[in-house]
């Protein structure tokens, strides 16, 4: 049993740390006897409040206080320790005024409870301000995965008797070997260019080096990639009415075509099967499901579906999103819920199921589900609330039925087919989209005269790239990164220009990176390392020595990059020269991209697009200061040059705002025409 905090302070009061300032509100205004007050201190809001008689203070942390930092020059560098970030970063850095709040506060506080989300990353920053702030070593711990007032005086009342100190001890565990590998391997990589004649921001990390390498080796799939011809064939055949049938295998030898051609007017045998199938509803959201549903539906990505669910959170409308759990307990009294939301949609009335349907991964906290609380919400925050809603009525909805009929037509040992699908039972249907569509067929059986035959000649296709999504869902199915890092790794990926693309390319840079990588140090990009040290990360929370296991661990890592820095350090120069090279071929492509015409001024430069200091747009001629020659441009929206011609010989460009219609436009100035 956890020992309990000690303070000199008998007399004060209970403080509660919470993770961001909306959630110290909600948890003061539910355990306050009364209205709790707000007051300020360094400009940050905290709260004084009575429950049960009980003095409490509650404060924010507004996420990591406290970062990883080393004094030590060059690289490979291992010795780390945390420091206040205002410290790191400057005293400007907003974190300091928090710092010196929970700082003051935690002096006449008698007990500490950690109330930060209780994930990896929320107890690493719990587990930080308690020993480095508050000066102790143990403290209560509040769990709950709702910013209801039910739960949070649940949580309260029953609060665990110390922090979960596995989940802390491996979140730390985790940032020193990110800090490991992304420190280290990211100097080396700057090092080298910087030698070659060019400084640029790079990184390369555990998981950032196995993501980018699935986006290169898709990408050299497609580039390689060579279509070779196939052919699909149908008859169209009749008795009491015409239906067309197609073959049930693609053709890849023309010279099997022959065969099908002299089936023209000839008699075959048709019959119709018919089966029922159920179908049940989608299992409750995980947050990759979540993000893949919302990148389909919307167009959201992974890291504004994050921020977006986030608020939704710490508004108390849904539960705790960074969850991989497919599960929803009955503690979380899901009729009640039910019974909540009659007040935001008529949908429950297909809620007939006693319990719901699940998948089958757990985690710390639920299944993402939507608390019953209402708010007034617009825009991509309704969307995705409104799609959380139906997907958790829909668990409780009974299955779809669906009628499948399939025509089969049988010729010289020749089968060929069409198939139609009805909906008898809508059951789920009601609630939550699908892409289940019915296509009606009429049946046809007995013997059948062939009319006609329709044969058609197809290509094969190269792979589909990733999108954000997609790319997450890989991650989460090789059990790379994790819940919450995951989104913030691709935007990393795209921020150093390694990809790029709403179907993601890898760039010229991206591809030469990895190349590199795999000839010098293939282990950086090789996926079997990463999914290592996540297994040893996650089995240091069950650990009984657990700061032993953390050590062997680390250990582990800093072998893997003294290896790796040796067999960098060795080729630097010819690393620099490669990424420098690929590189170059980067901006190229990236100049030629924004080129949109000839400048009509000098006839020797490109007319491209450029952004004042004050971020203005404008087309400028790229021979500038010799050519002077500008135009303006409209000051909202996505601008590209589109594919048609003005009648005044301008190329026209097109302008993309969200929720408008594209707007294509002539930017010469002398030219009167309206698109």
């Amino acid at each position: 049993m956890a020992k309990k905090s000690k303070n000199k302070n008998q007399e004060g009061y209970e403080l509660i740390l919470t993770e961001k300032p909306q959630a110290a509100m909600k948890i003061a205004y539910a355990l306050a006897d009364n209205v709790p007050e707000k007051k300020t201190l360094f400009g940050v809001p905290y709260y004084k409040l009575k429950h049960k008689g009980k003095d409490i203070v509650v404060v924010c942390a507004v996420g990591h206080l406290f970062s990883l930092i080393s004094y030590e020059k060059g690289w490979p560098v291992f010795n780390v320790e945390w420091a206040p970030n205002y410290k790191i970063r400057g005293k400007s850095d907003y974190t300091k005024k928090y710092f010196n709040t929970i700082t003051q506060l935690a002096q006449n506080a008698r007990d500490f409870v950690i109330a930060t989300d209780y994930d990896i990353e929320g107890e690493l920053i719990g587990y930080n301000i308690l020993r480095y702030i508050f000066k102790q070593h143990h403290a209560k711990r509040m769990k709950f995965s709702t910013l209801t007032k039910k739960d949070i005086i649940e949580a309260y009342e029953n609060a665990m008797s110390d922090i979960d100190r596995g989940l802390a001890i491996s979140g730390e565990t985790r940032h020193i070997l990110d800090w490991y590998y992304g420190i280290n391997l990211s100097r080396a990589l700057m090092n080298a260019l910087s030698k070659a004649g060019k400084f640029k921001i790079m990184s390369i990390g555990r998981v950032q080096g196995p993501a980018l390498n699935f986006v290169v080796e898709k990408e050299k799939k497609i580039k390689s990639f060579k279509p070779k011809p196939y052919w699909q064939v149908y008859l169209t055949v009749s008795n009491t009415h015409k239906l067309e049938v197609k073959y049930e295998k693609d053709i890849t030898k023309e010279i099997e075509l022959s065969k099908f051609r002299l089936l023209k007017g000839k008699k075959a045998l048709a019959r119709t099967e018919r089966k029922e199938q159920h179908i049940p509803p989608g299992t409750p959201f995980d947050l990759t499901t979540l993000q893949l549903e919302a990148y389909r539906l919307f167009g959201i990505t992974p890291s504004r579906l994050l921020q977006i669910a986030q608020k939704l959170y710490l508004a108390g409308l849904i539960s705790y999103p960074r969850t991989s759990s497919q599960k929803l307990p009955s503690t979380i009294e899901y009729k009640k819920i039910l019974k909540m939301l009659t007040k935001y949609t008529t949908l429950t009335k297909y809620a007939t199921r006693e319990k719901p349907v699940e998948g089958k991964k757990e985690d710390a906290h639920p299944a993402i589900f939507p608390t019953g609380e209402i708010s007034k919400l617009e825009g991509d925050e309704k969307r995705i609330y409104d799609l959380i809603v139906k997907r958790f009525i829909s668990c409780f909805c009974e299955d779809a039925i669906l009628e499948e009929k399939k025509i089969i037509v049988e010729i010289n040992g020749l089968k060929f087919y069409t198939q139609g699908v009805v909906v008898k039972d809508r059951g789920w249907l009601n609630v939550y989209s699908s892409k289940i569509q019915e296509k009606r067929v009429a049946e046809l059986d007995g013997n059948v005269i062939i009319r006609e035959i329709r044969i058609e000649e197809k290509q094969t296709q190269p792979p589909r790239r990733y999108t954000q999504a997609s790319l997450v869902a890989e991650l989460a199915r090789k059990n790379l990164g994790t819940k919450a890092t995951r989104a913030l790794i691709i935007d990393t990926l795209f921020q150093r220009d390694y990809i790029r693309g709403k179907q993601i390319e890898a760039t010229p840079l991206g591809i030469r990176l990895i190349d590199m990588l795999e000839k010098e140090a293939p282990i950086i990009v090789e996926e079997k390392l990463t999914r290592h040290f996540e297994s040893e990360i996650n089995n240091i929370e069950k650990a009984k020595k657990k700061e032993e296991k953390q050590n062997k661990v680390i250990e582990e890592a800093r072998k893997v990059i003294e290896d790796i820095a040796k067999k960098l350090k060795s080729n630097e120069s010819n690393i620099g020269n490669e990424l420098l090279s690929a590189y170059n071929k980067f901006e190229e492509e990236e100049k030629s991209k924004n080129k949109i015409m000839k400048c009509p001024s000098c006839n020797e430069g490109w007319l491209t697009i450029k952004k004042s200091n004050r971020g203005k747009r404008f087309l400028a001629c790229d021979r500038y200061p010799k050519c002077k020659q500008t135009y303006t441009l409209p000051p909202y929206g996505i601008i590209k040059k589109s594919e048609d011609i003005c009648k005044c010989g301008f190329p026209l460009l097109i302008t993309l705002r969200k929720g408008r219609r594209p707007w294509k436009f002539c930017f010469n100035p002398d030219c009167n025409i309206t698109y």
